[in-house]
């Protein structure tokens, strides 16, 4: 693991802003973030949380990762620092795939967008389509999206159903060596839905990235160590 960057060697532009963007993961609400969000701004960072469509914005549309890609490149500014959880750290990643030179930096947090080929996975697909009759019934759906790792899955709308299969399917093509952005990975030790062996991978891929995994950090620290978080954060922006 690398140590916390300091933002000043060669090719990466000097970070003296005090606005941090922050588009969040698959989530309903983006209260858990409150009180992270509370220590960054009593920090003197002013924070702006962008509400993304279908989740914590109303859409009902089926967006792909290119609509997405398209929305945050219309509400992120040039040379904005930009901190993406989970889902939202796979947007920006599509985001600096295709406009490099958009952001002047970025901070993903226990990101997805790791494409990782999973027979279990695979396996369960086809038997969802076997029993397809099944999972009309309340029970047997819940604990089907539990097994393969999709329990946001359960919870979704019919059009995010949808979205969510296509910001897996996506994870296919993008292109990690292509992300020139300068990027600090934030990780927890103990996440289980994007497993710390994807920081690794990121961090291998990724050319200016730097990596620290916490261990006592979940897939969630802004609700598991908010403090921390924040402590880890402030110190990306220095």
């Amino acid at each position: 693991m690398s140590a916390m960057p300091s933002f000043q060697k060669s090719g990466s532009k000097k970070l003296s802003r005090k606005t941090l963007y922050i588009i969040h993961g698959w989530t309903y609400t983006v209260e858990p973030w409150n009180k992270t969000l509370a220590l960054l701004k009593k920090a003197g960072v002013t924070v702006k949380m962008l509400h993304v469509p279908g989740l914590t914005a109303k859409s009902d549309k089926i967006w792909t990762i290119h609509n997405y890609v398209a929305w945050a490149d219309k509400n992120l500014p040039e040379d904005a620092i930009v901190l993406g959880h989970s889902n939202g750290g796979r947007i920006l990643l599509n985001l600096c795939s295709k406009n490099p030179t958009k952001l002047a930096h970025l901070i993903l947090l226990d990101s997805a967008g790791v494409y990782e080929p999973s027979k279990k996975r695979d396996f369960l697909k086809k038997l969802a389509k076997l029993g397809a009759p099944l999972k009309k019934v309340p029970l047997f759906a819940k604990v089907f999206h539990k097994l393969i790792g999709a329990s946001d899955y359960d919870r979704a709308p019919e059009n995010m159903k949808q979205t969510l299969a296509n910001m897996l399917e996506s994870d296919k093509k993008l292109v990690l060596s292509s992300v020139v952005t300068p990027t600090t990975i934030l990780w927890g030790e103990n996440d289980t839905i994007t497993p710390p062996r994807q920081a690794e991978i990121l961090n291998s891929k990724l050319p200016n990235s730097t990596l620290k995994i916490f261990p006592d950090w979940t897939h969630a620290p802004y609700i598991s160590d908010p403090a921390g978080l924040a402590k880890a954060i402030l110190e990306s922006l220095q």
